[in-house]
Order: structure tokens, then sequence, then C-alpha cells
């Protein structure tokens, strides 16, 4: 499985990026939108994990033009923006699932699988 990690947090960005890899999944790490949203159209992805804070193009803005452009990948928000109001949202502009930071990697894990 090939997955876009997108996440601004440098440390976070590499711990779940190395614990990816150690499951055998090949990874390609991004710390900005305006970089995810080129490789997203460039590459084909099983799965963008996607945070929603993002310097160049913000999560949901890049979730929604993926979405425009129909891309069927599947998108698993991971975002501190807690409420569930956030979470509609996130959903509604066409994410897969929503997971509230901070997280089990395990709770990651799973819904990897899933």
């Amino acid at each position: 499985m090939k997955i876009l990690v997108v996440e601004d947090e440098k440390e976070l960005l590499a711990s779940i990026g190395e614990g990816l890899e150690l499951d055998g999944y090949y990874v390609d790490l991004v710390d900005n939108g305006t970089q995810a949203l080129e490789m997203a159209q460039l590459e084909q992805y099983d799965l963008i994990l996607l945070d929603l804070n993002l310097p160049g193009i913000d999560g949901l803005d890049l979730l929604r033009t993926l979405r425009a452009e129909h891309s069927e990948t599947k998108v698993l928000i991971l975002s501190a923006r807690s409420s569930v109001s956030d979470r509609i949202v996130g959903l509604d502009a066409g994410a897969d699932d929503y997971l509230i930071k901070p997280f089990a990697f395990g709770e990651l894990e799973a819904r990897i699988r899933t």
C-alpha cells in the first residue's frame, strides 16, 4: 500500500513515516499543502493521511480540490480540530475517516487496515 502523509509538525511526520515503513507500507512524506496537492495529482496513492492546518494550501481546500478532480483516493484526516462540527466539515468535504490528535499509533494502524 502506498501512503502520502501530509503533516506540518516535522517530528510527528517523521514518527508516522517511520512507523508505517516498519509496518511495510511505502510512504511519501510532505509538510505543506501545496507540495501535497502536486504529489497527489502526479502519483497514485492508496491512502492520504491529511493534517488540516498546513502551510500553503489548507488541508480542507486540498481535500476539496482532490474530490473536485474526482480523486477516489481514500483520505484519513489527522487533526487537533476535535469538535463534532469540525469532524462533520471534514467528512462532508470528502474525507473517508477522521482521527483526532493526539492519537495512539495502534489506532491509526487499525484505521489504515480497514
